[in-house]
């Protein structure tokens, strides 16, 4: 069979072309797990704990069993004799003393720790049924004292939720150098001190999660289809310490995935129950959650308490920061849970700021509330955020502009090895801060806000900078792959979860290999089809996944270079590689194409495949300046944001459109964290009071101003494409960038501090608080 032509190649990296995968998206085509048809397929309804701490006295599954349609009820007893291991945490963190991380069972034992642990699942014909048996379940409780507020649950006499964590405290981390900061703030002229709350927020992906498990006895292997961000580590876990198997006999795929934001890397309870009733029945099993049971059953995000203080010198120069971090971790230790507020937020405490001392020091506590681990920024945006409130607090307090204050203390000389050990190599730090001034209109404030006031408002602007430091996990593995239909198949360890991977990999490879990008196929999120991979996290994909594609696509026309030399009876030095052809210099005729050259080598039983695995490891530094106005009615609290800037810098845009779309969703979720969105938990009870988008407000298109993002290209050299990640960075620059310009518009009533979100009944209260009547 002839392939079909392809259309002539073009210059790919640096065009803004549309996703690729969007055609089928937009033609309902896309394949979810939803989407998956499963012949023979049970399905599973798990029963949740609605006690947020409580001893199990007793379980009686056996009316739920004798139900029409069940199949199997499963329970931690069951679990148990089939030797399942716990869900393991494997974040690699250096505490100072030895990190406690209690076993997590797919199924609770003995005691539920938070509402929605699930303490039995019912696999019936069908949802319906399962959901009626898992309601005849009789669980006998003996409710306990809960606790849901991290810095309560270390006092004395707080309810104890492990018997090897007293006091709830799993760690105590540090990093930085105590002397130093200890000098510095001794000799320092200012020092300002602020106490901070990151809230609690949720990933509230457009898909929630689900998974399919099957189980072939031929063969004795599993197969998970799950809505995931990292196969190869969901894989790893499971077959390592839960399913107790080799790997080869453990496949996991991630269809096409509806939003993760960091909360879908992980191995969860219904993962493992799927897999094991599978086995036990001999038939698929299939999961989907509802709405209810992402906010009950899906890690969560933030949730730090935080007393800052910055050292300045007489001529406000920083000179020291030292930041106290108490972290909830929730009830479990989820997978990669401590490292959301140690090693992550590590990297890049202290902002873009020269600072020559820092120390941070972290308590890790339980608490009885839903795991916590990664989303967007993970740790990141809380660093950023106390580095920048404290600027701002500082400009205030010594009477400068903020912009000024910020521009004495801007790293400016380059590469710059900042107090905690990160190596930044480039930036334009000062002039993005001036690019922003000018393109927000600061010069036009003072008229917008008399404007403003004329109308009975107040009107505030916000400035913030912001640093990531972007890698995930490091190294990657790719390959390139010449099947026989003429494609060119990209495979990579990274993940795409909506970021249009399967468009910009294709794009890079088209320009390296001079072929159109209609010439190749994304292959991804399938242990089987791909040996090994990080997934997605951390902004990491273009940057590590970029370089092994980069690598890989080098082996592939070394390979091509020395075939092409034997058929074009040529010294391989003599050869010239352009628009995917190999012509002999001097004598263009003579040549032949690389698809060409990959069937002969496929004939010959020797094919052009390739593949590599990474050791990259080098950060990069995705940087800005962001601006922000917001208006307020004093009476009412009401807050209206009415215009946003961002000049970022994300080194060598592939795709400019997709960066802009990755920046605008960072943005938003950024915004989102300020103005609206907090997980609440009764103080008391600890139970879940924003179960649904009823309590738990996302901001929605007309809370969003137009966002007017500029983006500055400062190639890294850190790896070969010059690109920083992108993914986060939105997420990292907007709450303190809002939270500024809300302290602006209220300062002059008084108020000096406000904790995120920033709601109209919070800003309400505030402005009586400081102006009673």
């Amino acid at each position: 069979m002839t392939p079909p032509a392809l259309p002539a190649p073009v210059a790919e990296r640096g065009t803004s072309r549309r996703r690729l995968e969007d055609d089928r998206f937009l033609r309902g085509a896309g394949r979810f797990v939803e989407d998956i048809p499963v012949q023979g397929a049970l399905h599973a309804v798990l029963l949740r704990s609605p006690h947020a701490h409580a001893r199990i006295l007793s379980l009686d599954v056996a009316a739920a069993r004798a139900m029409p349609g069940v199949q199997l009820v499963l329970t931690a007893a069951e679990l148990r004799e089939e030797g399942i291991g716990p869900l393991p945490c494997t974040a690699k963190v250096a505490t100072e003393t030895p990190l406690i991380a209690p076993p997590r069972p797919a199924l609770a034992e003995g005691a539920v720790r938070h509402v929605g642990d699930p303490v039995a699942c019912v696999i019936a014909e069908t949802a319906a049924a399962a959901r009626d048996a898992a309601e005849a379940i009789a669980v006998e409780y003996e409710i306990l004292p809960a606790v849901a507020d991290a810095a309560a649950a270390l006092a004395p006499g707080a309810p104890q939720l492990w018997p090897e964590a007293p006091g709830n405290l799993s760690y105590r981390f540090r990093k930085g150098d105590p002397a130093a900061v200890t000098a510095a703030f001794a000799r320092a002229a200012s020092i300002i001190s602020l106490d901070l709350v990151n809230n609690r927020v949720t990933a509230a992906p457009m898909e929630p999660r689900a998974a399919i498990g099957r189980y072939d006895p031929a063969t004795q292997s599993f197969l998970l289809e799950a809505t995931g961000q990292g196969v190869h580590a969901m894989r790893d876990q499971l077959a390592d310490s839960i399913l107790r198997l080799p790997r080869d006999r453990v496949r996991v795929v991630a269809p096409d995935v509806g939003g993760g934001f960091g909360a879908k890397n992980f191995v969860f309870p219904e993962y493992v129950l799927v897999l094991v009733a599978a086995r036990r029945l001999g038939r698929p099993v299939r999961w989907t959650g509802d709405r209810t049971e992402d906010f009950l059953a899906t890690v969560q995000g933030r949730d730090n308490r935080t007393r800052a203080r910055l050292a300045l010198d007489e001529a406000g120069r920083f000179l020291g920061l030292h930041v106290e971090t108490v972290a909830n971790l929730g009830a479990y230790m989820s997978s990669s849970g401590p490292g959301s507020s140690t090693t992550a937020p590590g990297a890049a405490m202290g902002g873009l700021y020269a600072i020559p001392a820092v120390l941070m020091e972290v308590q890790g506590v339980f608490t009885n509330t839903v795991p916590i681990d990664a989303y967007r920024g993970a740790g990141k945006p809380e660093a950023n955020y106390a580095i920048e409130r404290l600027v701002d607090l500082a400009a205030r307090r010594l009477g400068l502009a903020p912009a000024e204050l910020r521009r004495r203390n801007l790293i400016a000389e380059f590469p710059y090895r900042t107090a905690m050990g990160m190596l930044v190599d480039g930036g334009e730090f000062t002039a993005n801060l001036d690019r922003a001034m000018q393109a927000a209109d600061i010069a036009g404030f003072a008229a917008r806000r008399a404007a403003a006031e004329a109308r009975g408002l107040l009107r505030g602007l916000g400035l913030a900078c912001f640093l990531e430091t972007s890698r995930g996990a490091p190294g990657e593995w790719a390959a390139v792959r010449f099947p026989a239909d003429g494609s060119v198949e990209l495979a990579l360890g990274t993940q795409s979860n909506g970021q249009g991977h399967e468009t910009s990999f294709p794009q890079v490879a088209a320009d390296l290999l001079g072929l159109p990008v209609e010439a190749f196929r994304l292959v991804q999120a399938d242990t089987a089809a791909v040996a090994r991979g990080q997934g997605h996290g951390g902004a990491r994909s273009l940057h590590m996944g970029g370089e092994a594609l980069v690598r890989a696509i080098d082996a592939v026309l070394a390979k091509a270079r020395h075939l092409a030399a034997q058929l074009l009876q040529a010294d391989a030095a003599a050869l010239e590689f352009a628009a995917g052809r190999f012509a002999v210099a001097g004598d263009p005729g003579r040549g032949i194409g690389l698809l060409d050259l990959a069937a002969a080598a496929r004939e010959a039983s020797s094919p052009l495949d390739a593949e590599v695995d990474s050791d990259l490891d080098l950060v990069t530094f995705p940087n800005g300046c962001q601006i922000a106005e917001v208006e307020i009615d004093p009476e009412t609290g009401l807050l209206h944001l009415d215009r946003y800037t961002a000049v970022d810098d994300y080194g060598r845009l592939i795709n400019p459109m997709l960066t802009l779309g990755q920046v605008q969703g960072g943005l938003a979720q950024g915004i989102g964290q300020a103005l609206f969105e907090e997980v609440a938990y009764d103080p008391d009870s600890a139970q879940l009071l924003t179960a649904s988008f009823m309590d738990y407000v996302l901001p929605r298109a007309a809370d969003l101003p137009p966002l007017d993002i500029r983006l500055v290209e400062v190639p890294t050299q850190s790896n070969r494409l010059g690109v920083k990640g992108s993914g986060q960075a939105g997420c990292i620059g907007a709450p303190q960038t809002v939270m500024h310009a809300v302290l602006d518009a209220l300062a002059p009533l008084g108020v000096t501090t406000l904790d995120m979100p920033v709601t109209p009944a919070k800003i309400w209260g505030a402005i009586r608080a400081a102006r009673p009547a």
